[in-house]
This record gives C-alpha cells, sequence and structure tokens, in this order.
C-alpha cells in the first residue's frame, strides 16, 4: 500500500518538471520552424530560439538529476518512504521518459552545429581563421559568436550526459530491482496463504475448544 501525500518531494519536483517540460516543448517545435527557414547559422532569430531552448534543457536536467537520485534511494528500500512497488515503477518510468525526450531534443540542437560545420564548407563560405582585416568587425564578430555558441552547446551537452547516463544507470538498475521484488512479492504470497491457512486451522481448533467446554458445562 502507497502512503504518497502532496508534501512528498519528489511530487514537487515532478510538477516543475513537467510545468517546464510543457514550457519547452513548443520552444523546441519553434527552433525547428526557425531552423527549417534560416539562411544562416549565426542568424540572430535562430540564436535566440536555440538559447531559450537550451536554457529550458539545462533547468529540465537540474531537475531531472534530482529525479533520478529520489527514484535511486527509494528503489533501495521503498517502504522506508512509504511508498509500493507499483509507485517506484511509475516514478522511474517518468524519469526514462523525461530523460529520453530531453535527449531528443538535445541531438537535434547537436545536429545544428554539426550542420553548420557542413553548411559553411558545401557553401563556400570563409572560416573564422580566414577574416583578414577588411573585414574585421562585422564578419569576425559572426564568427566568434558562431565560436561561443558551439562552447557553450559543448558544456552544456557534457551536463546532459551525465543525467543521461545516470538514467541510463537508473534503468539497469531498475531492471534487478524489479527481478528481487518479484521475488519478494513471490515470498509474501506465500506467507500470506501460509497465514491464511494456519487461521483457518486456529479458528477450527478454538471451535472444538468451545463445544468441549460447553459439553462439560453440561455434564456438571
Amino acid at each position: 500500500m502507497s502512503f504518497v501525500n502532496d508534501d512528498d518531494p519528489f511530487l514537487q519536483v515532478q510538477a516543475d518538471v513537467l510545468s517546464t517540460l510543457d514550457t519547452t516543448r513548443p520552444l523546441f517545435t519553434s527552433y525547428l520552424r526557425i531552423r527549417s527557414l534560416a539562411s544562416s547559422p549565426s542568424s540572430p532569430e535562430l540564436a535566440q530560439a536555440r538559447n531559450e531552448l537550451e536554457t529550458n534543457l539545462q533547468d529540465l536536467s537540474t531537475d531531472l538529476q534530482d529525479l533520478v537520485d529520489s527514484v535511486q534511494a527509494a528503489e533501495k528500500d521503498p517502504f522506508r518512504y512509504g511508498l509500493d512497488v507499483p509507485e517506484v515503477g511509475r516514478r522511474r518510468r517518468l524519469v526514462e521518459e523525461v530523460g529520453g525526450e530531453i535527449e531528443d531534443m538535445r541531438e537535434e540542437l547537436a545536429k545544428t552545429v554539426a550542420g553548420s560545420h557542413v553548411k559553411g564548407g558545401a557553401m563556400g563560405l570563409p572560416s573564422p581563421s580566414a577574416f583578414g582585416a577588411e573585414s574585421p568587425d562585422g564578419d569576425g564578430y559572426a564568427a566568434f559568436e558562431q565560436q561561443r555558441q558551439v562552447e557553450i552547446m559543448h558544456e552544456q551537452d557534457e551536463a546532459l550526459d551525465g543525467v543521461f547516463k545516470t538514467v541510463g544507470t537508473l534503468r539497469e538498475q531498475a531492471h534487478v530491482m524489479g527481478r528481487e521484488l518479484e521475488e519478494q512479492g513471490e515470498m509474501l504470497d506465500e506467507v500470506d496463504t501460509l497465514t491464511d491457512r494456519l487461521g483457518g486451522k486456529l479458528q477450527g481448533g478454538m471451535k472444538r475448544i468451545t463445544t468441549i467446554i460447553r459439553k462439560n458445562e453440561g455434564t456438571c
């Protein structure tokens, strides 16, 4: 039996994650649309859409890490936290699903960086090292901004990778924990069956004792 209540920290963080995810999905859709229409990877509109999406993904990854830690603790001893096996399983699936959705978005962002490099080479755009004295301001600044965007995304990718590795570890631990809980469930079923059987025998014995007492009272 589960004793989950509204004060459970997991539920509070879960609400924040789902709320942020609801906000992030339209940002992701908008980003994909802008990217498909952008003529250059350094487009200001594309950069703004990417920055907004990256900020939300970073917030999601931070909160997701808290959920991962909570689920890992609960799987070790569900009953200590007043949880039953189905509730722990629900929380584990939530973490995996949210982590998978964030990973899909992150992969799309990574495609943009890689695609920008390919796009520059294919269209004959100059590399950052090719900017000379004749264009020290505009093009040089754009190249610097593009390089900075790559560095920021790389840092965020590393942070998100840590979360997804943890989710993967959690998934493996969940399989082991699931098997152990199934075995414990079978043992509890056997105990319940034995208890019912002994309870029936005890009731039968009590009835016989009551009958004997009444007979003895009748003969006195």
